[in-house]
């Protein structure tokens, strides 16, 4: 059974699904976490990307025991709710990705996303529910009060079939996904075909593209907002600007 503190943060984290829309800004270490947490942000979610850019890695180059490591790390350092990126479970088969949602629990996590991509191609689909009705009985077993995000890959991948990404977000939704993903669907009007598609479940959308805005998604009834490895990206890029004037001309900016 989870503490009262974190029971509270697990139930925060719902509440904030059910009207409105708010930004899930993406940390990726103890620090970053608490810079946004005293900016106002409601809640965090962690990054994929960010997460193995501050290792020194590619995105997808961590192991699941580094991964879980992180997930510990985000929720020990904030008192807000933490969603996880949660990458494809970190295995191919149900039994796998149910093991492995059951270890993010442990970490403190509010929520987690089950992506549908291996390699440069998508689980087919039996599979792909099957894994995402793993992943929701794990949670249920749990006893804990953690949100399960369906996430399809299929935009980011060159796929941009949105009658496609669109039947796979309403069969995750119907396995038990309490909040569909589409990253890379951009277009505010396909966004609101998702919306459409997976009501009353809750849409979370990417914001990492010139030209997003919040307030756009928000109108066609977006829940939460996140932009992935979009400040990693913007740190690291200020970083560089810094280091390579700092290496050819000795000085900074």
């Amino acid at each position: 059974m989870s503490s009262p503190q974190l029971a509270a943060r697990r139930a925060a984290f719902r509440t904030l699904h059910e009207d409105g829309c708010f930004i899930l800004p993406n940390p990726w270490d103890a620090g970053s976490a608490r810079r946004l947490e005293r900016l106002g942000f409601k809640a965090l979610a962690s990054t994929s990307a960010g997460a193995a850019w501050a290792l020194g890695q590619d995105d997808g180059g961590l192991t699941r025991d580094q991964v879980l490591a992180r997930l510990g790390m985000l929720c020990g350092a904030t008192d807000l709710p933490v969603n996880a990126d949660f990458e494809a479970g970190f295995a191919d088969e149900p039994e796998g990705v149910a093991e492995s949602v059951r270890l993010a629990i442990a970490t403190g996590i509010a929520g987690l996303s089950i992506e549908d991509r291996i390699g440069r191609d998508l689980y087919e689909p039996t599979l792909a529910i099957e894994r995402i009705r793993a992943a929701r009985a794990a949670i249920d077993a749990s006893g804990e009060d953690v949100i399960l995000v369906g996430r399809t890959e299929g935009f980011l991948i060159g796929r941009k079939d949105l009658a496609a990404t669109v039947e796979r977000l309403v069969a995750y939704a119907e396995a038990g996904a309490d909040c569909l993903y589409a990253p890379g669907v951009i277009d505010v009007a396909s966004v609101a075909e998702i919306v459409k598609a997976v009501a009353p479940k809750p849409v979370n959308v990417l914001m990492a593209w010139p030209g997003q805005a919040v307030q756009p998604l928000a109108d066609v009834g977006v829940r939460r907002v996140s932009v992935g490895a979009a400040l990693a990206g913007a740190a690291w890029a200020g970083f560089d600007i810094a280091a390579k004037m700092l290496a050819e001309e000795g000085r900074l900016p």
